[in-house]
């Protein structure tokens, strides 16, 4: 008897875990924009990026004129903002330019573009963002490049 009702409360286990397998697939991941820290997180990676970026000797001349001029940064960096909260799922809006119409005559190499990347990728290293958020937002972004570059 014992035996019968240990076999019966094991295929009851194994029936109950088979029929709640799906479930677990439908479990709804948060947004990038919530697991990325909302919007004041954001901002902080952004500072932290255009920091990198303007101490940056291979790409700091392509955003020097922004740099310089404290209203235009403070555009530049809430444009920034707005963009990554869009892309990732966020509740704002970039309004922007277009990117192609942004960068154009800046005569932007791909090298130029993978630095910046590179630049972004430190800023999130250093408020320690998950791998899988990292691949996730760049993922997000990454098709801009090909209205960012100009030159192959």
């Amino acid at each position: 008897m014992k035996k019968c009702i240990g076999g019966i409360c094991a295929i009851a286990a194994i029936l109950v875990s088979v029929s709640s397998a799906p479930l677990l697939g439908q479990i709804k991941e948060k947004s990038l924009y919530d697991r990325l820290g909302g919007k004041k997180s954001i901002a902080a990676v952004v500072d932290e990026f255009v920091g990198r970026v303007a101490g940056d000797k291979r790409i700091n001349a392509f955003f020097a004129a922004t740099a310089g001029d404290p209203a235009r940064l403070k555009t530049f960096k809430g444009n920034l903002v707005d963009q990554i909260c869009q892309a990732s799922g966020g509740p704002c809006k970039y309004k922007g330019k277009d990117m192609k119409t942004a960068h154009m005559g800046m005569g932007i190499a791909s090298g130029d573009f993978d630095a910046l990347v590179e630049d972004l990728v430190g800023a999130l290293d250093k408020f320690k963002v998950g791998a899988h958020e990292k691949d996730q937002l760049l993922g997000a972004l990454a098709p801009m490049k090909s209205d960012i570059v100009e030159k192959k």
